[in-house]
């Protein structure tokens, strides 16, 4: 990005900051966080209390840096089916759904985009254990948004808390106040044959509380061979043993079935986006998913004014896949893992200072058998087995001091990080090989709350993000081709920036705009050896380009216009380019020979990221009579075109979504009925919901939903 790009942009930041200066003047009084939970907002709030974002409770105005929490409520009455029906209006998320809730795409600033597989660069956590494996591979089968109660988003860099986090991080946390024991059951469904039924019981008692969510799904698919089927079953038992400690039991089983539709070149997706690539077909591409996790967490305050908190995590996982490609696999996978943290909060020279440390461990290790693949069958003997261990450590050091009373923060934070791919050859002991990734990545950050609920922020940092390790696979041309692991392919590392206001001001006595939520973050990040996903006639690899510069914009405004009607808006700008990439290919020459070409890509724009993506709602809440309240939704989202490769040979189009959304609530004592409708694409607009990058086959292209009407009738009862 030129300079004078960089300084409107960073000219547009400051205007907004000094109009929010002008805007605040009145300041909004601290809501207690349990309070907050038990009047269930609309508002996502600043002042609301979160974990995620500094791995130590903190409201969120005093975070320097960008820090989302969403309640269930945010999306009671919509679709919850792929995670983009529930985060789509978090401003600097991109999400790319390619057939439903699985092989997800997440993009926070540029990170994540690189995927053609589950979810890379962005943390995942589940009750704040991660659902990343320790090379931080992601997929989110064991997502239930009937479970979640809400969802903490931290964006742009946090790998100085967590590992292989250059994105963010987002947790998914199911556990919940409640003050009564409830019972809920979920009915929904909607066009091309979905169903989804399930229940959700809390109990709760003055000893323990327990939550356990049921959810069974059933898809067909808009897209020829995209059917699934899913059981997910989440539970989280907790007890208060005294005053000021906490014990927690949380565990998941998930089960299910995906068929894989594949991608399509740009002819055939112009002839029938919805049809299903003829390779997929015939070796009936599939994935069958077993996973299971229990976890223990302990938590306790101490000291004279219990200012020390230790929360000690523990937990095991057992996970079992089928992939069927060419290839038929079968991966069982073993792990255990921990985390332990220690925050203490005192005052130096009559100043608030927060320190805090703590550790990950993460370790997993089993067999992957490969077959060959008959007509979708697993044929009957065995063509490879590999022994695949990973392992993950990680130390972080936390301090946040107040350098003026209330107004001004410094957060130092740090972290160092090992992560190590053992990948042993049953069959062929000469391939056994070893790769190990290790980083210190330090972040600097400043926030200055020019009112109780108005702050600016910037940070500096390092960033470090290990290959995965399917991006590990060895390619032929290599530099040892003999090895399992490419030998050639280190981590992605980034310096970013960021700069940001934020800020929630409400005037009581206004008749319009009296509550107004919004936020504006500049951001820069420089990356060197990016990691690049290329196919290579079916198969794909990963490479480093050499330095990448991303620069960007996010705004996201959440205002009630009058009582009852609320405007919410998210816009993401992103200006994302290779600032000097030599890549190697590998085509076929005129007579049918694999060669390797150089070609130059410096100048060209990443792939698969939209320069503008805009999302915009209008709902208005209405109480018809005492114990009956309705709703009415609309939403628009404008996503521009995006390169399909990195040789920018091919572009996707622009699209533009409309959506809306009916739905009521009633209340006859005890008893709450919640009911809703709604149609998702209303023009039946067709696009590419999905981009398969770098296809050398130009397999670039997979549809997004097209019209499709959904329904639901939730019943709770509060005994």
């Amino acid at each position: 990005m030129s300079r004078r790009k960089i300084f409107l942009l960073s000219t547009i930041l400051l205007l907004l900051i000094f109009s929010g200066i002008c805007l605040a003047q009145t300041e909004k009084s601290v809501i207690p966080y349990y309070l907050i939970l038990k009047t269930d907002t609309l508002f996502y709030e600043t002042d609301e209390v979160v974990v995620t974002g500094t791995r130590a409770s903190k409201k969120i105005i005093d975070i320097p840096y960008s820090v989302t929490r969403l309640s269930n409520v945010n999306y009671k009455y919509d679709r919850k089916i792929a995670i983009d029906d529930v985060l789509k209006d978090v401003p600097g998320l991109f999400l790319q759904s390619r057939y439903g809730n699985h092989d997800v795409r997440i993009s926070i600033r540029g990170f994540g985009s690189r995927s053609n597989s589950g979810i890379r660069g962005v943390r995942i956590l589940l009750d704040g254990i991660p659902e990343s494996e320790p090379d931080g591979q992601t997929r989110i089968e064991a997502i239930d948004f009937n479970a979640v109660n809400s969802i903490e988003i931290v964006k742009g860099n946090s790998s100085s808390l967590y590992t292989n986090a250059p994105g963010g991080v987002v947790n998914f946390i199911n556990s919940s106040y409640f003050p009564n024991t409830y019972l809920k059951s979920f009915n929904e469904f909607g066009s091309f044959g979905l169903r989804r039924n399930g229940f959700k019981i809390g109990i709760r008692t003055p000893e323990y509380g327990l939550l356990t969510t049921y959810s069974y799904y059933n898809y067909k698919g808009y897209r020829d061979h995209s059917e699934d089927y899913w059981q997910i079953l989440n539970s989280v038992f907790e007890t208060i043993p005294n005053d000021y400690s906490k014990v927690e039991i949380l565990g998941y089983f998930v089960s299910g079935l995906i068929r894989l539709p594949g991608s399509l070149t740009k002819s055939e997706f112009d002839m029938n986006p919805l049809q299903a690539a003829k390779t997929e077909v015939d070796y009936d591409y599939r994935r069958v998913t077993k996973k299971g996790r229990l976890g223990l967490r302990f938590n306790t305050f101490f000291g004279e004014s219990n200012n020390n908190e230790v929360e000690v995590t523990a937990y095991g996982t057992i996970k079992y896949f089928e992939r069927t490609t060419k290839s038929y696999r079968i991966i069982n996978r073993y792990g255990l893992g921990g985390s332990l943290k220690y925050v203490n909060k005192s005052e130096i020279v009559g100043r608030l200072n927060e320190f805090s440390f703590g550790g990950d461990f993460l370790y997993q290790t089993g067999p992957i058998e490969e077959y060959k693949n008959i007509n979708g069958k697993k044929g009957d003997v065995m063509i490879a087995m590999n022994d695949e261990t990973i392992g993950n450590t990680g130390f972080f050091l936390s301090n946040s001091f107040e350098i003026f009373h209330n107004r001004l923060y410094l957060l130092l934070t740090g972290r160092h990080d090992k992560v190590v791919l053992d990948n042993k050859n049953q069959i062929l002991e000469a391939q056994n090989d070893v790769r190990g990734f290790e980083a210190f990545t330090p972040k600097v950050a400043l926030n200055y709350k020019l009112t109780q609920s108005v702050a600016i922020y910037t940070s500096y940092g390092y960033s470090f993000d290990s290959p995965a390790a399917n991006e590990l696979d060895n390619f032929p041309t290599s530099s040892s081709p003999g090895k399992l692991l490419n030998p050639d392919l280190q981590p992605q590392k980034s310096k970013n920036f960021e700069l940001g206001i934020k800020g929630h001001l409400i005037f009581s006595d206004a008749t319009f705009f009296g509550n107004l939520l919004f936020e504006a973050t500049f951001f820069n990040s420089a990356i060197s050896d990016e990691i690049v996903p290329f196919e290579v006639f079916g198969s794909v690899y990963y490479r480093n380009s050499a330095k990448t510069n991303r620069t960007g914009l996010e705004i996201g405004c959440d205002v009630e216009i009058v009582r009852g009607l609320k405007f919410k808006t998210a816009y993401t700008l992103s200006n994302f380019e290779y600032d000097n990439y030599i890549a190697q290919t590998i085509e076929l020459d005129s007579v049918g020979n694999l060669v390797t070409r150089e070609k130059n890509y410096s100048g060209n724009i990443v792939p698969s990221v939209p320069k503008h993506n805009l999302n915009t709602t209008l709902s208005y809440e209405y109480k018809v009579i005492e114990n009956i309240t309705s709703f009415i939704k609309g939403s628009y989202q404008h996503v521009s075109g995006m390169f399909v490769n990195d040789a920018n040979s091919e572009k996707s189009s622009d699209y533009n979504i409309v959506n809306a959304l009916f739905g009521a609530d009633v209340v006859l004592g005890k008893l709450n009925i919640s009911l809703s409708a709604g149609v998702k694409n209303v023009f039946d607009l067709s696009y590419v919901g999905f981009i398969n990058i770098n296809s050398t086959n130009k397999r670039f292209y997979e549809a997004g939903g097209p019209r499709n009407y959904f329904g639901s009738i939730h019943f709770g009862y509060i005994f």
